[in-house]
């Protein structure tokens, strides 16, 4: 190269003639790389301080940037075609990017997309050889090497990649083995990498190594975490053990899977102009390549169409996304300070995956590693509505260059534009002429050309946000025969205000749009709505508004269609209705003014026990067999919901857990304590059932707080063991010892011996979790006394089985099916038939290992028949998986592929993990039959199975 080579791809400077010029101070090298990234593109000046300082910069930050830029522009002056110029709030590089080897080697890449084989190879040899060294090695502050850095790693490893495939194809097996071996060792858990590791050493003739590779990674998988490996790479590794050649073609990097969400919400009926921003987003996305960014944030205040803006655009590009679309509401400004934590921003993007809640890792890290690895070969779009700032986005972020984030806030947001190259898309209000097409749109054109000034006058009053003219519209459009300047002049004689969202500028006072639009709701309809202001959300139901009001729901589902009408409210889905934030804190504000506090209470209370008691009829449906706690009697006016059967209730419980998890913080923050830990303790099975750990443990939290402050030490205790059961899900053992310390104790203080047998029966769940089978045995005989003494047959009936289980893990296979026989003749007595199957399960097990094979499979094939009633799928699963592994060991390989097909298909449709280890077992067992005598039976505890304890 003749003229200067600008270099970030290793140490960043201005080379000649492979000679480093400049810069040689860390900080202007840190500027250069910035300016770099994005060449002859403005670079703001917050953006500069934040790539030095992160988001805590000194106060001579300003002072300091400023010299460090003038230095660097006198040591680029006469660099022929360079130029760093001063530009609005920040500064520009003029510069050719090819100048640039991070853009060079863009460029070389996309060339090799559409070359042949052979030229595409050198192409990307070319391109590849530019990468000297980890990037910005040498420049100062954190941001710059801990967040881009990964993300162009991210590309050199695509690169990398495409050269194999290529090189596959021609033929150069032994080449792509020498150069991925180191690659596979620094990225383990890479499956696109590991597959074409293993496809390149099965071509080369080490079919062994290749299986040698799978094996070594999916222990990795399964140690680290807690997940096997994807089913493309098993697929693989299913081929190469049947001796079928792997494909030398591309690898279809962006497969289509079963789990393609598909959760936009619906496009923004008339949409109107915002022209220029859209063909801003559209040139950052090509219709025929990946995104040119893997992250835009869209920032402006309140009201001016953000989330419009955003779902019409995500909407035009969702074809360009076939692995699907998430959306998460992160509830940044909600006026009720529930900002969405990456705890549970993180659940629900991999539940939009389909990976089941139980495969989660306990800790936000683990959990955002698990969520790259789930999307690392996926085209997605995820849409981060209202994000509170950069922190609570930062985890959220995939990683692979396939994938698109489209944030919106009302925060600028320095952090994601620094440290992860976000594209910033500033939304102001829209001009002039935008607002009227908004408001000719939803009122037509006629009805504004008749009277055009009293247009203007509503476009003005409502400061043109797109939010209050559609209120106005709304307003018009259910009177179409009110003359415009009525409407017009109604609006300016509002002398109301939104003080949390004002700006100074009264033709923006929101509020008066607001007090305009529910002084024309009737004296029903505005109660509901100021009422609605105490709900914690995020949704709610008819059923919950009705509590609100005291009034019944055939009566309050009018008024929430007037509501809806009117655009006060939402109504996503059908029967669930939701706020606009801003209309959220008008109505909260409404009802702490005009509703006494009394008539707050009142309604609050009506809420709670709406939840609480409705909660409570589900879960007797669920667990009928729980020891009751008695709950205070529903007051006058909670509307309680009635359940013909558990699927029913289960449902329920699944559309209404964000509410109920809301509310058990809202009561103990609004003084019901009592509500708190009763909710909590209702609620907790069905979240462990499901998987909801992390849920279950910030509701126990604020639960246990609340009996404390109720002084009731029976509510403690029992609250405490949940919580202990909770940490031993998380695998905290120690926290989880110290909460059942603390819940025993309560129990002795008060005598209270059926709940110390529950303390008891858990601690040996927990030391059988720990592999402490002596242990678990003592105190699980500890628990049986205790429930002898006072005669609690559920309590001994699950003490006997757990026993049996534990001398089973011991080998002490006659005491085990003593103790489960007694087990099972309890549970026949009491009519548990759910707790009966999972006895004869166990009996089972215990046959097997005695190598009784075919009394196992009499004793499996019995527990399925009893699980007949009960619809508990997975339990039926497990089960035909253990029927299974007899029918294999007593030599009928064809009975157990037919058992272990027809779990598969119940785990496959669970998307339980269990189904990529049945489907590998599978696989092994036609490609080469194992004697019985090397077959066992799958470890299991406590945790395999549905949940029972009392």
């Amino acid at each position: 190269m003749d003229g200067p080579d600008f270099r970030i791809l290793g140490p960043v400077g201005v080379w000649q003639h492979e000679c480093q010029l400049r810069p040689t101070n860390a900080q202007q090298r840190t500027l250069l790389a910035m300016f770099l990234l994005t060449p002859a593109t403005v670079v703001s000046f917050d953006h500069l301080v934040t790539a030095l300082w992160g988001e805590s910069p000194p106060a001579s930050a300003r002072n300091a940037v400023q010299g460090h830029v003038s230095r660097l522009r006198k040591l680029l002056t006469g660099l022929p075609d360079v130029g760093l110029v001063t530009a609005g709030q920040g500064y520009r590089l003029d510069v050719d990017p090819q100048l640039v080897d991070l853009h060079r080697f863009r460029t070389l890449v996309e060339r090799a997309r559409d070359s042949r084989p052979a030229e595409a190879g050198k192409l990307l040899e070319t391109g590849l050889a530019l990468w000297r060294g980890p990037v910005f090695v040498d420049v100062a502050g954190d941001w710059l090497p801990a967040t881009v850095a990964p993300a162009l790693e991210e590309e050199r490893l695509r690169a990398c990649e495409h050269q194999a495939e290529v090189e596959l194809g021609l033929g150069r097996h032994l080449d792509v083995v020498a150069r991925l071996s180191t690659l596979a060792a620094r990225y383990p858990l890479r499956e696109s990498l590991l597959a074409l590791l293993m496809t390149a050493l099965h071509l080369s003739g080490r079919r062994c190594d290749a299986l040698t590779v799978f094996r070594d990674a999916r222990q990795r998988f399964v140690d680290e975490l807690g997940i096997e490996p994807g089913r493309n790479l098993q697929r693989l590794h299913r081929r190469l053990l049947d001796q079928e050649p792997p494909s030398t073609a591309p690898l279809d990097r962006h497969p289509v899977t079963d789990a393609c969400p598909r959760q936009l919400p619906a496009d923004v009926a008339y949409f109107t102009g915002r022209e220029r921003q859209l063909a801003v987003l559209d040139a950052l996305v090509p219709q025929d390549g990946v995104p040119a960014t893997g992250l835009i944030a869209v920032t402006g205040g309140a009201g001016v169409g953000k989330t419009a803006l955003t779902v019409h655009w995500a909407h035009r590009v969702a074809h360009l996304f076939p692995d699907g679309q998430l959306f998460l509401d992160l509830r940044g400004f909600h006026p009720t300070g529930s900002v969405m934590s990456p705890a549970e921003a993180m659940s629900r993007l991999l539940s939009a995956l389909r990976v089941p809640a139980q495969r989660l890792p306990a800790d936000v890290a683990g959990q955002a590693d698990l969520f790259r690895t789930v999307v690392a070969d996926k085209r997605l779009l995820l849409v981060l509505d209202n994000a509170r700032d950069a922190d609570q986005v930062r985890p959220l972020l995939p990683g692979a260059t396939g994938c698109l984030v489209l944030v919106n806030s009302r925060q600028q947001m320095p952090g994601l534009v620094a440290a992860h190259g976000a594209h910033p898309l500033t939304l102001d209000r829209p001009s002039q002429q935008e607002a009227w097409d908004l408001l000719s749109a939803r009122i037509g054109e006629r009805r504004l050309a008749d009277d055009p000034a009293a247009g203007e006058e509503i476009v003005a009053r409502c400061g043109r946000l797109p939010l209050a003219l559609a209120v106005v519209s709304a307003r018009a459009v259910t009177n179409p025969d009110f003359p415009l300047a009525a409407l017009a002049a109604e609006l300016s004689g509002c002398r109301g205000g939104l003080d949390a969202f004002a700006n100074g500028d009264t033709s923006t006072d929101v509020r008066s749009v607001f007090s305009w639009s529910y002084g024309a709701l009737g004296e029903e309809a505005a109660r509901l709505f100021r009422l609605l202001g105490l709900h914690p959300g995020p949704e709610i139901s008819a059923s919950a508004a009705a509590s609100l009001a005291d009034r019944p729901v055939a009566r309050t589902r009018p008024l929430l269609g007037e509501l809806t009408r009117i655009r006060l409210l939402n109504e996503p889905t059908p029967g669930r209705y939701a706020f606009h934030d801003l209309l959220r804190a008008y109505a909260t504000e409404l009802v702490h003014t005009v509703d006494p506090a009394e008539v707050r209470r009142a309604a609050l209370r009506r809420f709670l026990d709406h939840c609480l008691h409705t909660a409570r009829r589900a879960d007797l449906l669920l667990e009928p067999n729980r020891d009751p706690v008695p709950l205070p009697a529903p007051a006058p006016g909670a509307d309680l919901l009635a359940f013909d059967d558990p699927a029913q209730a289960a449902a329920w419980f699944a559309e209404e857990r964000g509410v109920l998890l809301a509310a058990v913080e809202h009561a103990a923050a609004e003084r019901f304590p009592g509500h708190a830990w009763q909710l909590a303790w209702v609620i907790k099975p069905v979240l462990s059932r499901q998987g909801h750990w992390h849920d279950q443990l910030v509701v126990l939290r604020v639960a246990v707080a609340a009996a404390d402050d109720c002084g009731d030490r029976a509510a403690q205790a029992e609250l405490r063991r949940y919580l202990a059961s909770t940490y031993d899900r998380l695998g905290r053992y120690p926290d989880a010892h110290r909460q059942y310390q603390q819940a025993l104790d309560l129990h002795l203080e008060s005598g209270n011996r059926t709940g110390q047998a529950h303390v008891q029966l858990d601690v040996a769940r927990l030391l059988d979790r720990q592999r402490r089978h002596h242990d678990s045995l003592r105190h699980a005989q500890l628990a049986l006394d205790l429930y002898r003494q006072v005669g609690h047959r559920i309590g001994q009936a699950r003490s006997l089985s757990g026993l049996g289980w534990e001398h089973a893990q011991l080998g002490e296979h006659d005491q085990a099916l003593a103790r489960c026989r007694e087990a099972l003749a309890l549970l026949q007595a009491i009519g548990d038939r759910h707790g009966e199957a999972e006895s004869w399960d166990s009996v089972g097990y215990v046959h097997h290992q005695r190598g009784d094979y075919p009394q196992a499979i009499e004793c499996y094939r019995r527990c399925l028949d009893l699980l007949g009633d009960f619809g508990d799928r997975f339990v039926r699963a497990l089960s035909t998986t253990h029927l299974g592994e007899s029918l294999l060991a007593s030599g009928d390989p064809d009975g157990a592929d037919a058992a272990w097909r027809s779990a598969l298909r119940i785990l496959d449709d669970l998307d339980h993990p269990g189904a990529d280890r049945l489907s590998e077992r599978i696989g092994l067992l036609l490609a080469r039959p194992v004697p019985p005598h090397r077959i066992t039976v799958s470890s299991r505890t406590p945790a395999d199975r549905a949940p029972v304890g009392p």
